[in-house]
């Protein structure tokens, strides 16, 4: 049974996913959009919304720390989630981003969605 269990896996062992989700956090902190099929999207969704939750208290050792610890593959990513992203969304409670379907693709007709900031 699956019971109260958080992730979805995504047909990908452990590692593979997680550093999967890492780079695609990467790429929506980067560029502010992220197209992909509709299950890793509601999934990038979940790490980004926690992680702009702990960026909002500021720039501070532990913040780094904690946001490092689920993003050690880009600083860039971090400074700017913490320097630029996060203050946007101070007054906010949550939902800091949107999902936008997309449709399905044509080749194996996987539901496309787009995952923005709010």
């Amino acid at each position: 049974m699956r019971h109260q269990i958080g992730k979805k896996k995504l047909n990908r062992r452990a590692p593979h996913r997680r550093s999967m989700i890492r780079n695609q956090v990467i790429h929506l902190i980067n560029y502010g959009c992220l197209q992909t099929t509709k299950p890793r999207v509601k999934e990038v969704q979940k790490t980004v919304e926690k992680l702009v939750t702990i960026a909002r208290k500021g720039w501070d050792f532990n913040t780094i720390r904690r946001i490092r610890q689920e993003l050690p593959y880009s600083f860039v990513a971090v400074t700017k989630l913490i320097k630029e992203i996060a203050p946007k969304y101070q007054g906010r409670p949550g939902g800091y981003t949107r999902v936008i379907p997309l449709g399905k693709r044509p080749s194996d007709t996987a539901t496309i969605s787009r995952l923005e900031w709010v």
